[in-house]
């Protein structure tokens, strides 16, 4: 190559006349201050609790055919299980008016409740959890509560001469404590928490005592217990005469941080209508089971009988 063809490859080449295709419509662009570029809107980020459009989702006819099978029979096999349930639930003048004449054994209704109680209770004990709290609530949200003793409230005649009896422990003795020497002995935890009633009503209470596990440490029950039978003998029936209430708890209930055996109402002293002197307080269990003014507490391998149990209520009445 001479020095001029050198000369002449090194110099700019006017691309307009002499350049590639490519080359002159790269010429032609316009001056880059001279473009227009329109903005791209960025996705608006949605709230947490926004609603979002629901996506549109595209399904075969064959698929939805199949699905559309499936949910009609498993419809159809609810609707025969309600049915069949309220043909033994129902009384017999409401199925006669619905057409259907035949009649009902009460002792297979009963049969089907205890059925349905038993696996109610299964599943309350199966999501049971020691580290399970249920809520607790501040001074200015406690609302009223009744004085739910299942008869008269008892007269104050039994306070003077009122002791806690324990049986069934490792030690095989039974010991006898006052009010004074639980109180002394233990130390005292507060708690505001709601009372919910199998009747259907529900309060917020404040109440303070000490903890039945704490009770339990101190007098470990046998190596084989798992209940406790509470009792009360001060309850009274409607017509006034003695009716002794009695409940049983299974001891992981009994060691729940939140069970306690309370002394003290609304920063008081428990008064008659509330448990006086002391009172079993268990918030994951319904209100039946609080028992009132205790006075034995005795400890089992078996499970124990409960008040309510033959007139068809639950006994474990978890909530």
């Amino acid at each position: 190559m001479n020095n001029e063809e050198k000369r002449d490859s090194l110099e700019p080449k006017d691309i307009s006349s002499t350049g590639t295709e490519s080359e002159k419509e790269m010429a032609a662009l316009p001056e880059a201050s001279s473009i227009i570029v329109k903005p791209v809107p960025a996705e608006r980020q949605h709230s947490f609790f926004e609603e979002r459009p629901l996506p549109a989702i595209e399904i075969a006819p064959r698929v939805m055919r199949n699905r559309t099978r499936r949910e009609v029979l498993a419809f159809g096999i609810g609707a025969a299980a309600v049915a069949t349930g309220a043909a033994y639930l129902l009384p017999q003048s409401t199925l006669s008016r619905l057409g259907v004449r035949r009649e009902m054994n009460s002792r297979g209704k009963e049969w089907l409740l205890n059925k349905a109680l038993r696996l109610d209770d299964d599943v309350a004990e199966a999501l049971y959890s020691h580290n399970r709290m249920v809520p607790t609530y501040t001074r200015a949200q406690i609302t009223p509560i009744k004085n739910n003793y299942n008869g008269a409230t008892p007269e104050p005649w039994y306070i003077s001469g009122w002791n806690l009896t324990l049986d069934g422990l490792a030690s095989g003795l039974s010991v006898s404590l006052d009010i004074r020497k639980l109180m002394n002995r233990f130390s005292i935890h507060e708690q505001i928490t709601r009372f919910v009633c199998v009747e259907g009503w529900s309060a917020i209470a404040w109440w303070a005592g000490l903890r039945f596990d704490d009770l339990l440490r101190a007098y470990p029950p046998k190596s084989q217990a798992k209940w406790a039978r509470v009792e009360s003998s001060v309850n009274l029936d409607n017509s006034g005469n003695p009716d002794p209430y009695f409940v049983s708890i299974d001891l992981a209930t009994a060691r729940h941080p939140q069970t306690l055996l309370a002394t003290h109402h609304d920063g008081d002293s428990l008064t008659l209508e509330h448990g006086a002197p002391l009172r079993l307080l268990v918030p994951v269990k319904l209100g039946l089971k609080n028992v009132k003014a205790i006075t034995r507490i005795t400890y089992s391998a078996e499970e124990p009988g409960d008040y309510w149990a033959p007139y068809g209520y639950s006994s474990y009445d978890g909530i």
